[in-house]
């Protein structure tokens, strides 16, 4: 029989963020979290940039916040009843400008994820406007141990790798996936890429992963959703439709992460001191990357 304590109720809100509105996204917010929290929901996941709308290029300045802000500590306030991790761009004190994701657990914030990999091709221009963040760190909650990686974060295989090195057990993925190529199932970017891309994770490392990816239209580029969460073995737990605003809600089984890790011990049997001195032999050499090594 479950325990309560290893049954968690997970909640994701698939939403279409208002660009550069931080009023009408932050009312969004509140509502989803109420309505999560009614739901007996333990967390609820906001998409990438869910405060103020992807595409902020020129908005930059006018949307960027400082986690004090008081449109920060309103969602902060409300992880009373229900934890949160929600997206905006952070302005820091020297004047730096981040994709951040921020969780709070009973009106605390816990941990702030600045997005590492920022994409700078195709659509993609982010690392004009935004600095990169320099790590990935891993908390723990009554949900596991968690670790965040935002959008492009998770296509670099370093990143999960690094968190679940870190005995993540669970993975949180906010996104602002475009639709573009989402109708070719084998073109890199697709849905069908993002959907087996999760699924290896998951079935690799032994976690959970919820991914909430954004939808709607912004400045002409549509972002299809297709949001879900992953079971340690691949199975997809709820997923979302495309193109919709809602909200989903699965329950997550820890014990599941004990049984996959039992059954196939890759997390327990992988190397890391061979892989640290291997990539320290590569930055000595200089030649990273570099054939015939």
């Amino acid at each position: 029989m479950a325990v309560a304590f290893d049954i968690q109720r997970v909640a994701i809100a698939q939403m279409a963020p208002k660009l550069g509105d931080i009023g009408a996204n932050l009312e969004r917010h509140h509502e989803y979290i109420r309505e999560a929290s009614a739901q007996g929901a333990h967390l609820i996941v906001f998409p990438e940039l869910g405060l103020t709308g992807y595409q902020t290029q020129d908005l930059t300045l006018e949307v960027a916040r400082s986690a004090a802000s008081p449109e920060i500590q309103s969602i902060v306030d409300m992880s009373k009843e229900i934890d949160v991790l929600f997206s905006f761009v952070e302005e820091t004190d020297d004047h730096r400008f981040y994709v951040t994701a921020l969780y709070a657990s009973k009106g605390e914030v816990v941990h702030k994820h600045r997005k590492v990999y920022l994409p700078t091709y195709g659509m993609f221009d982010e690392r004009r406007y935004f600095a990169p963040g320099d790590r990935f760190d891993v908390w723990k909650s009554s949900l596991g141990t968690l670790g965040v990686l935002i959008c492009e974060d998770a296509w670099h295989l370093s990143a999960p790798y690094l968190l679940a090195m870190q005995n993540a057990t669970l993975l949180l993925v906010p996104a602002s996936s475009p639709w573009r190529n989402t109708m070719a199932a084998a073109e890199f970017g697709s849905h069908a890429f993002w959907r087996h891309l999760l699924q290896m994770y998951a079935q690799l490392l032994g976690v959970h992963i919820a991914f909430a990816n954004r939808v709607g239209y912004e400045d002409g580029v549509h972002f299809y959703g297709g949001s879900g969460i992953v079971a340690p073995n691949g199975s997809w737990l709820v997923e979302a439709g495309t193109g919709e605003s809602e909200l989903i809600v699965a329950e997550i089984d820890r014990r599941l992460t004990r049984r996959t890790r039992y059954m196939t011990p890759l997390v327990r049997d992988e190397r890391v001191h061979l892989v640290a001195s291997q990539l320290q032999a590569l930055l000595q050499r200089g030649d990273f990357g570099a054939p015939g090594h």
